[in-house]
């Protein structure tokens, strides 16, 4: 459970970083340059794959999460990682459903 947490917190961080690299082109797009935001696309890719993959991993770490509160067997997770990951899954259905960009 502990590297599973430690991956999506990985991928929960590629999800932010998608975000801001979106962001960021969009601005560019507007102002008409169409130079990708990041010079290296295959880092860019793997950023963007890892970031909208985030809302499986985390919904499956959520349910997880909740099965292993109620076994107590969330003991070796530090709180901050699991609280980060539990926070950021609301942020990703908004962003995933009901966001309209």
């Amino acid at each position: 459970m502990r590297f599973f947490s430690r991956l999506v917190f990985i991928c929960n961080l590629s999800f932010l970083a998608s975000i801001v690299l979106r962001l960021v082109e969009m601005v560019k797009r507007n102002q008409g340059n169409l130079d990708p935001a990041i010079g290296l696309q295959a880092l860019q890719g793997t950023l963007v794959i890892l970031g909208y993959g985030a809302i499986f991993l985390n919904l499956i770490f959520f349910v997880w999460a909740l099965i292993g509160l109620a076994g107590g067997s969330l003991k070796n997770i530090p709180r901050w990682l699991l609280w980060f990951n539990l926070v950021l899954f609301p942020v990703q259905i908004w962003y995933f459903f009901f966001a309209n960009f």
